[in-house]
């Protein structure tokens, strides 16, 4: 249990957090990932490359102390992390290698002058109260998941029953458990994590469950990224009838119960999980589902044949397509409109502001559907979101450049 004078050291931290926060966390990683092997798998180094962990991680550090007397108002963000570190099956004895890297990372990056004995103590004694918060969180969500009908622990054996090309980046491939058994319901929205050895080293990774659940098994779709490690894997080495190693579906971005239109609004890659999201709206009746989906272009757009054969099947969907550029004759889906997001059509194709919108694809291209969807009057509470990857402040996308419409 923090002491109050532990809570204030905390809080006076807040300051050097703001400004050497992302300083603190990079030396960290660094320092982790090369005296802990045991650990990498855990972390995605395309995310250490190019820095979103980094961040991430000092974000979610800085939302802690700036919290620390109120630790409910950090809510989303506790559910995310909990979510993730079970699709990754993170374990309680790593959080003793992170707290200490993390102090060390303190002490080393502040300065002894500044990162005292006192302060030392206090961080130590707030990290412990997180990681005993989060391992009691993952606790009950493993337990639940293997109690749960037809559920299961850790890694379970699943066989490729088979691998769909859907656009000229994205793949999907059904998974069949190879002992013949059941699955695990799953909320729409959750994603799968996989265990993968490749070139000796393993790794994991999350990838959404990209149709509803039926009980036999479960689609992931995945996009091909360059240098990507594990999608350019999946897609040059893994075939029909290879077995995966697969991590219970895990993820707090599901579809809420609800009476009003559903929207979902998608760019690029970030089609697969609105795609299990939608499935299960229709099937439950005259609900009003508006699709929305943005692409580059028709050789990347991805389950055209799927949304058209739900507009034969259920009369209250309406689904839109936009391409940043022309599509080319003779090349199928014909879009409704070019370009990028646009406020006044976005609100000429949703039924008004009393939605549950579900939207997902590249950091910019969110901050401006929530700006659109703001400006069209939604309420935050029915606007709904999450990141690919480390989990990062929605705002901080206004930065990262002009915000696209469309996902690479």
């Amino acid at each position: 249990m923090l002491t109050r004078a532990q809570r204030d050291i905390i809080k006076a931290t807040v300051p050097l957090l703001e400004t050497g926060g992302e300083a603190l966390t990079t030396h960290f990683y660094k320092m982790m990932l090369g005296e802990y092997p045991e650990v990498r798998p855990l972390f995605n180094q395309a995310h250490q490359a190019s820095g979103a962990q980094p961040r991430a991680l000092a974000n979610s550090v800085l939302m802690y102390a700036r919290n620390i007397d109120r630790l409910e108002a950090l809510g989303p963000l506790a559910a995310q992390i909990v979510n993730k570190h079970v699709a990754l099956q993170v374990q309680p004895e790593h959080y003793p290698i992170v707290g200490a890297c993390l102090l060390r990372a303190i002490r080393e990056v502040l300065g002894e002058a500044i990162a005292t004995d006192a302060v030392i103590d206090a961080w130590g004694a707030a990290y412990q109260q997180l990681a005993d918060l989060l391992i009691g969180a993952e606790r009950a969500v493993y337990d639940e998941l293997a109690a749960a009908p037809d559920g299961w622990r850790a890694a379970r054996a699943f066989r490729v029953a088979r691998k769909a090309p859907e656009s000229a980046e994205i793949t999907s491939f059904y998974l069949e458990p190879v002992d013949g058994g059941a699955v695990v319901d799953f909320r729409p929205g959750q994603y799968l994590g996989l265990r993968l050895v490749i070139d000796g080293n393993e790794v994991r990774r999350n990838y959404s469950l990209s149709a509803a659940p039926n009980g036999r098994g479960y689609r992931i779709s995945v996009k091909r990224e360059p240098g990507g490690v594990v999608s350019n894997y999946l897609h040059d080495s893994v075939a029909e009838g290879d077995t995966l190693e697969v991590f219970p579906p895990a993820g707090s971005f599901t579809l809420a119960e609800s009476a009003r239109p559903a929207v979902f609004i998608s760019g690029g890659v970030g089609i697969t999980p609105t795609l299990a999201m939608a499935e299960a709206a229709l099937r439950q009746g005259d609900r009003p589902v508006v699709f929305i989906h943005y692409a580059r272009n028709a050789h990347v757009h991805a389950f055209g044949g799927t949304l058209a054969k739900w507009a034969a099947d259920y009369p209250q969907l309406r689904h839109y397509l936009v391409y940043e550029t022309p599509a080319e004759a003779g090349s199928g889906s014909q879009p409704d409109a070019i370009g990028r997001l646009d406020v006044g059509q976005l609100r000429s194709w949703l039924p008004g502001a009393g939605v549950d919108a579900y939207f997902l694809g590249p950091k910019p291209f969110m901050a401006a559907v929530d700006d659109a969807l703001r400006e069209i009057g939604v309420p935050d509470a029915q606007r709904r979101y999450e990141f690919f990857g480390p989990a990062e402040a929605l705002r901080d996308a206004a930065n990262d450049g002009v915000a696209r419409a469309q996902a690479g």
